[in-house]
């Protein structure tokens, strides 16, 4: 599709960014290009292509009773197995994207040399909410071991089955051609201002981390406890052992890299809250509301302050305003164009 271009030349871009800033800071072994290929390729050109020829079988075979060779002709015709390769190829692109983003977010401390904002956004966020640490209240009212493991699921799993079969679903489907180019360029945006440039000049590893950069091993204490404990471990906690231990060998990995402010997780939910609330306010409010549960629950598992999800919502919601404007004075513009022509004889 000729409206990819734009996005294609964007991965470009920022991989061509990528490589300069880390031949240029002398930390080519950085480079984390090659890391997601094969989760990537597995999900994206087999799994989820293959879930959605499923799906749209059963819907078949639910919904039709008299046409349903019809329907399957429609359902898998050419157009529409051209839109899904399109998606898929677009999805490798991002693929690359991905290793992009990954490689110059390992770069951050090195170039900051540290996490240097801990204190003062553990600060702020407290008198934000005027006194306690944010994560106290929270553990107050749901400190119990089944409630840690169901925000842990969906801050791990559910998280990232509704933010990527999201990205896949509007990649490949006609339904979501209208939305593709402005879906995937805020999906774009999410990571490279919230990811790469806000997280570069708040650069930040968040509450969990907090002892080690500042050397306050107390402060978070009580929820590195209930986190690590050992009759029921997190994934969060697992996976926050992982990343520190890459950090510390100045290693890169599936994942790697560290940064608190703003939240791209946060930033990827709203991103799809902003988007459901244009199909109906009422898929928007009950998208604003896991976005709200996404929040807690970053600061909750000890990967966020919360004015980092603030920050990522104030962001994502300006993007995403401004970038539906500029698109629709464009469209607009265009159509207007055969109008406003003349033509000579």
């Amino acid at each position: 599709m000729t409206a990819d271009v734009w996005l294609y030349l964007a991965v470009a871009v920022y991989f061509v960014i990528g490589v300069v800033l880390l031949i240029a800071d002398g930390h080519a072994e950085m480079m984390s290009f090659g890391l997601y290929f094969n989760q990537w390729t597995y999900l994206f050109l087999f799994f989820m292509p293959l879930m959605a020829a499923i799906f749209d079988y059963a819907w078949i075979l639910l919904r039709f009773d008299q046409k349903r060779s019809l329907a399957a002709r429609r359902a898998f015709s050419p157009q529409r197995l051209a839109h899904l390769f399109s998606g898929m190829a677009l999805m490798m692109a991002l693929m690359i994207f991905q290793g992009t983003f990954t490689s110059i977010k390992n770069l951050l401390p090195i170039i900051r040399g540290g996490f240097i904002y801990d204190q003062p956004l553990a600060n702020l966020d407290a008198l934000l909410s005027f006194g306690p640490d944010p994560w106290r209240g929270l553990l107050s009212i749901a400190g119990h071991d089944a409630i840690v493991k169901i925000v842990d699921w969906n801050y791990s799993v559910l998280w990232f089955l509704v933010c990527f079969a999201t990205l896949f679903y509007v990649a490949t489907s006609p339904r979501a051609a209208s939305i593709r180019v402005r879906y995937i360029s805020m999906f774009m945006l999410v990571w490279v201002v919230c990811g790469n440039i806000l997280a570069g000049i708040f650069i930040s590893a968040g509450p969990v981390f907090y002892g080690a950069v500042t050397g306050d091993g107390q402060r978070f204490a009580e929820l590195l406890t209930v986190l690590n404990s050992p009759d029921s471990p997190t994934t969060a906690s697992m996976f926050q052992r992982y990343l520190w231990s890459l950090h510390e060998h100045g290693t890169s990995g599936l994942g790697s890299g560290i940064s608190a402010f703003p939240s791209v997780h946060v930033g990827l939910i709203a991103l799809n809250a902003f988007f459901a609330a244009e199909v109906s306010r009422r898929l928007g409010i009950i998208a604003f509301c896991y976005t709200a549960f996404v929040i807690a629950s970053s600061v909750y598992l000890g990967w966020h302050y919360a004015i980092d999800g603030y920050a990522s919502l104030l962001v994502v919601g300006l993007g995403h305003f401004t970038l539906k404007k500029l698109l629709d004075r464009e469209s607009g513009s265009a159509a207007e164009a055969p109008k406003d022509a003349v033509v000579t004889v």
